[in-house]
């Protein structure tokens, strides 16, 4: 067993700690029945610990201290919902334990738990009995009062006290004695205490497992009953002066107000209301907000109450708005950054739904989503999507009503009757099919094929009308244009005075799309 923690053990408890809130996730989901029963709390606790494990891997941290610091910068910046937030504030605890710290015995893990359980403490508006802060309180007081001094003897102390805290909430919260399950957080970070055990003692292999079945629990516990606000209001803060008086203005507007750090001017902020503005404006008025996500309760049960959803990957705001207003979730491509396949895993998770069709919108994209299947566990059917514009085809055709096979088949069959076309800007000198191209030409591209060149300087709407002309020379009534960061203005427009004159037979609709890199997206049913 391990005698120290150093930056290695930390990065194996990390990596650990996402394993096992990913097993777990649709389990404490099912039990997550306070504050507000939205099933969320396994993906959010997933989701805030797997951005904390990648701030990790890209920091080249040597020693205790850094490692555990970059674990909290990446939870406090990837935090979600009320449980993310207050994990959040236990890596913050460890981190400020640890600041400077080459290795870690058992005497530092307990003050770093003590610390870990005060600041999550403080960073709750209005702390209840019953919840993960009751597992937290008890981890930190079984570790100052182990006798032992050995790293592993403290880490089993609190592991076995949390366990205890943890089937002992029902007694303490009435929702969840009336519902027969433990809390849903305090589930989570059990399972993060014991996947630090393990690292310690290296049992990572370890078959030992904690019971998820729901406890038996008197009726007569102090009740507290769930939020009756209307909206989830998140968002990170810079330049906070004062967190006390943010706490006790989100208070007078809702509940499950928690605001945390990360102990280098970043701050979390998580409050249940029903005034989404004035939550904002608070914000406003304290510092400077920003990755501002609002979500609507009722929406959300809803959501979970769906046996199919579509998700959809997509590059450009504009274009990301239109497949949402159409039904689907979407997973957005932020500008030059391959996405990740936990990305697409939340996504996935999100939806709630026991089957999910997936819509790549990109050829490359087809071993992502192969791997987020893979990891997500759920029913994922892939409908081939080479280009936004056969996924929003696809998706026109979507009926959930329709017998699952039938659905797919359809969608499939939208996308593939969907010929795409592409105009680009080229960056370099290439040769292509119809010649060599020289940077600043304009590029159009047929299926993925260069079909022409426009010379530069380049009149992109010229060369977009040709494009479209040879796309339509094998037949077609709908043409659907998505204008890319490149597009001139008025390109959709001119494509219609073009169409009038030359295809009266055909329609177009043109979308801001918002891709980067791209004059135009273009397709032809």
């Amino acid at each position: 067993m391990l005698q120290a923690l150093d930056a290695d053990a930390v990065r194996r408890w990390a990596a650990a700690g996402v394993r096992a809130l990913d097993a777990d996730r649709e389990a404490i989901d099912s039990i997550n029945v306070y504050p507000v029963a939205d099933g969320d709390t396994g993906t959010n606790l997933l989701h805030t610990m797997r951005s904390a494990l990648d701030a990790l891997v890209g920091d080249p941290a040597d020693a205790v201290g850094t490692a555990v610091s970059a674990l909290a910068k990446g939870a406090v910046a990837g935090a979600r919902g009320n449980s993310g937030v207050i994990l959040s504030q236990v890596l913050r605890g460890l981190a400020e334990s640890w600041e400077g710290t080459r290795t870690v015995s058992g005497a530092a893990l307990r003050g770093a738990l003590r610390r870990a359980d005060e600041l999550a403490t403080a960073a709750v508006a209005k702390p209840v009995a019953g919840t993960v802060l009751s597992v937290l309180a008890a981890a930190a007081d079984a570790a100052e009062e182990c006798p032992s001094d050995l790293l592993d003897d403290v880490a089993r102390a609190a592991v076995k006290a949390a366990t205890q805290a943890l089937a002992d909430t029902p007694r303490q919260l009435a929702v969840l004695a009336e519902r027969g399950v433990v809390d849903a957080g305090g589930r989570g970070l059990l399972l993060l205490l014991d996947a630090l055990a393990m690292v310690v003692s290296e049992r990572l292999d370890s078959d030992v497992e904690h019971d998820l079945t729901p406890i038996s629990a008197p009726r007569t516990a102090l009740v507290h009953e769930s939020s009756g606000f209307e909206y989830e209001v998140m968002y990170l803060l810079d330049g906070l002066a004062d967190e006390q008086v943010l706490r006790e203005r989100l208070a007078r507007l809702g509940d499950s107000v928690v605001v945390a750090g990360d102990g280098h001017g970043l701050w979390s902020v998580h409050v249940h209301c029903d005034d989404v503005g004035a939550a904002i404006e608070v914000g406003v008025e304290n510092g400077r907000p920003h990755r501002i996500t609002v979500t609507r309760f009722a929406a959300q049960r809803a959501q979970f109450a769906r046996d199919r959803a579509v998700v959809a990957i997509v590059a450009g705001e504009d274009a990301a708005e239109l497949f949402r207003a159409e039904g689907a979730s979407v997973l957005m491509l932020a500008d030059g950054r391959e996405p990740a396949v936990g990305d697409l895993v939340d996504v996935l998770a999100e939806t709630g739904a026991a089957q999910v069709v997936v819509l790549p919108n990109d050829i490359g994209l087809a071993d992502l989503v192969s791997q987020a299947a893979e990891r997500d566990g759920r029913d994922v059917v892939v409908v081939p999507t080479a280009s936004p514009v056969q996924g929003l085809a696809a998706l026109a055709v979507h009926d959930p009503t329709r017998r699952s096979g039938d659905d797919v088949v359809a969608m499939a069959e939208a996308a593939a009757a969907t010929r795409r076309g592409e105009l680009v800007i080229a960056q370099r000198e290439a040769i292509t099919w119809v010649g060599r191209c020289q940077p600043g030409d304009a590029l159009g591209m047929i299926d993925g094929e260069v079909v022409l060149i426009e010379p530069s300087p380049a009149d992109l709407v010229a060369a977009a009308c040709r494009l479209v002309d040879r796309m339509l020379d094998g037949g077609g009534e709908l043409v659907t244009v998505f204008a890319g960061t490149d597009a001139p203005a008025g390109l959709d427009e001119e494509l219609g005075r073009h169409l009038r004159l030359s295809h009266p037979e055909a329609e177009l609709t043109g979308y801001a799309g918002g891709q980067p890199g791209t004059v135009a997206l273009i397709g032809v049913e």
